[in-house]
Order: structure tokens, then sequence, then C-alpha cells
């Protein structure tokens, strides 16, 4: 181990024996939940160790403190949200097995159940495996889900090499440890391996330590930007020619997290760096990790994603590192940017003879609830028809490969389990999404998923009295500023900044360009749509031809906006 100064986390991931550490015998030892070094290594291999806060302060009938209530959240890493029918299946069943009866689609194109008892991780874990999925570097300082586009357009050859691609960049970026295969799975002889015999590999991306912290890919259109790109650490644009992709605008330097009492931590959109032809794009990805864990802060890991790299450096300084590490000089951008977005909700043709179906998830929880029995509903879809299925940024999933004939009976089945169509959902909620926060995440600060549905409500009744009912509103909220659901680059992001308040931002847009800036602090849950409702005023009465609510607040700015509420 070097003698340069670093966090006492660096020091755990290096002693770890490359991701092991304890976890294998504290599976075992009979205690409800991991001590806090293993709980740290268990984010690498796909859980969250979390309690209920909503059982917190709950007393026994003695009087006595019950204590925590702890789980563990499992999420399953899905490049571009490529999912089998049978797959999603498994995840329904392992839901009401193991889980709180709900499946939770995530903003990054991923499977999460919560609620999972540490008993029962294991068996959850090879339960995945067994469907050919993993968990394994679905969080922790390494390579996350990359995500992709999710349209199947099969007479598209451009969206399937998109697809391919991102297939690529995660199985090359992917930590080469087989830490995870001896805890959690069985070796091909059907015999538990010994999790505690540690055989080191080679890790030639990530090292001892792994990244300083966790990294996040994209891989987007320019007119369809519904990975949310420029939030991402590394974004991969393309650039099409003659119905071929012939290569990719490098964005670097996304990401959304911040700590308002930390000054120096802030959300960015990322920046165009290079042009890369195909064939390259795996040695610049890698290059460019490669620079993030050779010089990001291991110090401060407030301060350690790859955005404050850059910021310090410059972009200029930046790139030439990346030139140093792939080995050649990179070229200036293409001129292509992000210019809009689509939710891909509703019925489309393939393009190939079949369609396939959008599906809104609010806040992507997948459950039965009163009259809407999504998951009911899901499950006799993907049984009857056992279609491939993909899950959307937005939290919403696709139904692929549908023949003409089997449209009206799908459309059936969704009606009779109070499944609303596209059609009969506004455009705001089909862009908003929310992070889970509360009971479960331990750094909300309040409630963000289980509020959101309501804040939509009161969001389209003072649309509707602008006669903006159909305006398209982007609407991103988190119980804290962390920005697990990028709230600061939507037309309105709300960030948890107290119970019951939010941090209103105003002025980004849906296709997520530019951030938003500050409009008002410590907004109450019950106050923001009033707080939105003038400005929406302001905007139905002076819009430019065609021009967003976001684009709009962007073009007035903090102080007309101020001004002109104030003078109401």
């Amino acid at each position: 181990m070097s003698d340069e100064k670093v966090s006492k986390l660096e020091i755990l991931k290096e002693g770890s024996r490359q991701l092991r550490g304890t976890i294998a015998e504290e599976l075992t030892n009979g205690e409800e939940n991991f001590s806090g070094d293993s709980a740290q290594l268990l984010k690498h291999h796909g859980t969250y160790q979390q309690d209920n806060r909503d059982m917190r302060g709950k007393k026994n009938e003695d009087g006595t403190s019950a204590g925590k209530e702890f789980s563990c959240m499992v999420r399953t890493r899905i490049p571009g949200g490529k999912v089998t029918s049978d797959q999603f299946l498994a995840e329904l069943d392992l839901c009401d097995d193991v889980g709180n009866g709900t499946v939770r689609l995530t903003s990054r194109q991923g499977f999460q159940l919560h609620a999972v008892l540490k008993s029962d991780l294991k068996r959850t874990i090879q339960t995945i495996n067994e469907t050919k999925l993993t968990t394994f570097a679905a969080c922790g300082d390494v390579e996350r889900n990359v995500m992709c586009c999710p349209a199947p357009h099969n007479d598209n050859k451009v969206r399937q090499d998109m697809q391919d691609m991102a297939d690529v960049i995660a199985e090359h970026l992917k930590p080469k440890t087989s830490s995870y295969f001896e805890i959690w799975l069985e070796d091909e002889n059907g015999e538990k391996t010994n999790a505690t015999e540690f055989q080191p590999v080679d890790e030639p991306i990530y090292g001892p330590r792994y990244l300083p912290r966790k990294f996040k890919t994209a891989i987007a259109l320019p007119e369809d930007n519904c990975v949310d790109l420029m939030t991402q650490d590394l974004g991969f644009l393309a650039i099409v020619e003659d119905g071929e992709i012939v290569g990719y605008n490098v964005f670097v330097g996304g990401g959304q997290g911040m700590t308002p009492a930390k000054k120096t931590t802030y959300p960015t959109v990322a920046q165009k760096m290079t042009y890369v032809p195909t064939d390259q794009v795996l040695q610049v990805a890698e290059a460019i990790v490669k620079v993030q864990r050779d010089f990001g802060n291991r110090l401060d890991r407030k301060q350690a994603r790859m955005k404050y790299l850059i910021a310090d450096w410059g972009i200029e300084k930046f790139k030439a590192k990346v030139e140093e590490y792939f080995g050649g000089s990179l070229p200036e951008p293409h001129p292509a940017d992000v210019t809009d977005v689509d939710d891909h909700m509703g019925w489309h043709d393939q393009g190939d003879g079949r369609w396939y179906l959008g599906i809104n998830v609010e806040n992507g929880r997948v459950k039965d609830e009163g009259d809407m029995r999504l998951k009911t509903g899901l499950r006799e879809i993907l049984k009857k028809y056992g279609m491939p299925t993909r899950l959307t940024p937005l939290q919403g999933i696709i139904l692929c490969d549908i023949e003409d004939k089997d449209r009206a009976d799908i459309d059936q089945i969704m009606v009779d389990h109070g499944i609303k169509a596209a059609d009969d959902l506004s455009l705001t909620r089909r862009f908003s999404i929310a992070c889970p926060a509360l009971p479960t995440c331990g750094l909300s600060v309040t409630e963000s998923e289980r509020v959101l549905p309501q804040v939509i409500d009161d969001l389209e009744k003072v649309q509707a009295e602008h006669d903006l009912a159909d305006e398209r509103i982007s609407v991103h909220m988190t119980g804290c500023p962390n920005g697990c659901c990028r709230p600061y680059t939507p037309d309105i992001g709300l960030v948890g900044k107290a119970r019951g308040k939010y941090t209103l931002y105003l002025g980004g847009n849906a296709p997520g360009t530019r951030l938003a800036f500050l409009y008002k602090d410590m907004v109450p849950l019950e106050e923001i749509a009033a707080t939105v409702s003038p400005i929406l005023g302001y905007f139905k009465s002076e819009r430019s031809n065609g021009e967003s609510f976001g684009d709009f607040c962007a073009r007035k700015g903090l102080d007309d906006l101020t001004a002109y509420t104030e003078a109401l």
C-alpha cells in the first residue's frame, strides 16, 4: 500500500482482497445485518444495506427500543435495459418471495428489489444469476450500468448497433475480480466455492483500489437523448451518416450529486471533448476511466467524481492526458449535439411488421395497488406472449415484438387491470421520475417517490388552468441533493432540503442539455404547484413560438421571473 493520503474507504477497498472483505463469513454469522465495512464492499456486488426508516424509534411491548429493521436493496445490472420475459417474470416472483412485493425499474434501466433480508440475500443473487442477469457492479466504485436508448426499431441498424456497443462497453469495463462468483455462486460442478481463499487476478483497468467513485456511461442519438447523456461521467453521442453510425461524439464530466453545505460540490453537464470512430470507442473509454482512476480525488469522496477532476484541470488538459493514455491524438468533436428526447411510450411500429408498446410505470414501481394492478397485468401479458422487454431511463417498460393481431388483446388486458395507456396520461406525468427516498434510502431527508404522484396531480391542475394541459414539462424529484433521478436538468427539478420542503429548480429542459437554476428554496410540498402556477401563466402569455417551459425560464432568468411573481 502506498504512502499517499487517501480516505478510509480507499484503504478498505485496497485491503479487501479484491472486494471480498468478510462478506462470506458474515453471511453465516447469524446477525441480521452486515458490518459497516462489509456494507461498503457489498455495493460492488449490487446490494445496499438499508433499514426501514418508518420503523425507527419504534418500541417493543416492554418499552425497549425495537432497534433498526435491516434489509437489503438488490440491484440488477442490465446494459441498455434488455430483459427477456422469463427474466422479468423471475424478478416479479422474487419480489413476492423475498422482497416487499414490488419491483422497481430504475432510472438507469435496471431492476431493484427492496426489503430483502440478509438471510435471503445469497439465494436472491443466485436466482438472478440463474436467469442470466447479474447484480455484479450494479453499484460501487466501478463502471455502473451502461445506459442506451431502448427503442427496438428492428428495421434500424443504428439502434441495434448502439445496443451492441452498450453490451461491449459494459463487458470491457466490468471488474475482473472473481470475488462475486466465489461469494454468491456455485462452480460448474454445483459445489460451493471457498470465498475465504484469496486468489488475486489482474485488474488492468481498475487496479487495487478500483475507482475513486462511481462511474456512469450512456449512449444516445442527437434526436433522442432519453438516457440523459449529459448527466453522465462519459457519454457517446452517435453520429449517423447514410443510415450507419460512423462514430461518436465523446462527452465527459457530467454528474448530478452535490452537498449544499459544501460549496465546492455542484451538479454539472458533460462537455463535448472529441469525436471517435466506432472502432476506437473501447480504447478511448478505457483511457478515460484510467485517467479518472489515477488522478481522481481519493482523499475526499465528495470531490471524487470525474467532473471535479475536469473542473480542476480544464477540458484541454484532461483531453491531453486521455490522449496520453490512449496513445494518440484525438480530433475535435463533430458539430452534432443533443436536440430532443422521446419517452417511447404507447404503440409504435418496429419496422419489421411487428409493434412495440411503451407502458408508463409511475416512479418505476411495479406493484398492485387499488384498481391499478400493474404487477398482475404485466405477469399475465408476459406469460401469455413471452415477448422480450426493455426498461427505459424514465422508469417505464417497453414490450417488444408484438404481432398486429395481438394488440387488441394486450390493450384489453391493460384495461382489465387498470393500466393506463400512454394517450390517457399527461406528458408531464410521462416525463416525471422520482428516486425511492423514504423509507429505504439512508441519505434521504424527505419524501420523493411516495409524494410525486400528488405533486403531478397538482401540477396538472394548474397547467389546465393556464390552458397548458398538453404541454411537455419534465419533472424530476429526489429526496436529497445527491441527484439520483437527475433533478438538475429537467424543466422542473425538486430536491429534498428538509422534511416536507424542497429546493425548486427551473430552466432545464426535457432533452437535458443544460443545468436548471435554483428558483426558490425550502418550498413546502403542498405549495409546489402554487409556486409554479404564476410562472406558467407568464409562460403562456409571453412564450416564443415553440418554446418549451424550461427554455422560457432559462431565457427570462431568475431575476425576471422573481420580479414578475413579486409584482402580482
